[in-house]
């Protein structure tokens, strides 16, 4: 896989790439070309102000938000989260490879509630745990951080729209208030339609720079600002506040990004790439991304 250096977001060449020039594998012009791009992706993607500078999430994280923008918050998140299992459909659909699609369905069939099985000895195994280490970390009944879908068993209460139900009815929200593109406002809608034009785009290297670029922002600290804002206001005015939705999300999409960064260094020396359309992609779905969290930005202050 390709190295994420933290905290500058410098992509660097992995051991991998570096045993591939030694093997034979790959020429030493075609790992500076590959260099090259790593660099064309750190500025392209990585320095998109939405991920190194989220006005929204950076004040949501002081655990400020008063119950009126909580539910707000909530519902538009929610639109979100529903319509994005029709991107994740179109880029099943639309994958170039059996690999490729099969990689899709693993985040989509979880989203619909096929938990993760564990392929280590570790499956099974559980440990005693209160209600609120279940909403923390998630039930073990439900939640599987690792594994695969392949032979999972799929559980209602395991989709992840079913948490964030969870989470408005501990707000007064209902389900039918929630997740459905009639509650979404103007900016939530674009970046909906947005996901499904570039994430689910037919295009394969659109598709593949937007995945990319949409897994990064998840592991980039949205996460943890939105959970640690949540668990502020858990304490103080919400105690029953259900946050497995929110602490589930943080811990996984790291996982994902990495996995991402395995799939560039893969799709980059397939015949037929196209480095520009790859970072099109991807910067056009942050642009989107930050349509979302601007007009929540700008609902919250008018």
């Amino acid at each position: 896989m390709v190295a994420l250096t933290p905290n500058t977001h410098s992509l660097t060449l992995s051991p991998r790439i570096q045993t591939r020039l030694q093997n034979g594998e790959l020429t030493r012009s075609q790992v500076n070309e590959f260099q090259d791009f790593l660099n064309q992706v750190d500025r392209g993607i990585f320095q998109h102000r939405i991920l190194t500078d989220n006005a929204y999430t950076g004040w949501f994280q002081a655990g400020n938000a008063s119950d009126e923008e909580l539910r707000y918050f909530i519902q538009q998140f929610s639109v979100f989260s529903n319509q994005f299992l029709v991107a994740a459909l179109l880029k099943v659909i639309n994958s170039p490879t059996l690999q490729q699609s099969r990689a899709s369905r693993e985040i989509l069939l979880n989203e619909l509630g096929v938990i993760y099985r564990k392929l280590s000895g570790t499956a099974g195994t559980q440990t005693t745990q209160t209600d609120e280490e279940k909403d923390r970390e998630g039930d073990p009944e439900f939640v599987s951080t690792e594994g695969t879908v392949d032979g999972g068993i799929c559980r209602f209460r395991a989709a992840h729209f079913e948490w964030l139900t969870a989470v408005a009815e501990g707000l007064g929200l209902h389900y039918e208030e929630i997740g459905q593109r009639k509650h979404g406002s103007t900016t939530t809608l674009h970046f909906c339609d947005e996901l499904q034009r570039l994430y689910g785009s037919d295009d394969p290297n659109i598709a593949e720079g937007a995945s990319f670029a949409v897994e990064n922002w998840a592991a980039a600290g949205f996460w943890q600002e939105l959970e640690d804002g949540l668990t502020q206001i858990k304490h103080l005015r919400h105690p029953q506040l259900r946050l497995a939705f929110f602490t589930w999300h943080n811990r996984v999409e790291a996982q994902h990004a990495g996995h991402t960064l395995e799939e560039l260094e893969a799709v980059y020396f397939q015949p037929g790439f196209d480095r520009a359309k790859f970072i099109q992609g991807g910067q056009e779905i942050l642009d989107a991304i930050a349509v979302f969290w601007d007009g929540l930005e700008r609902d919250r202050q008018h």
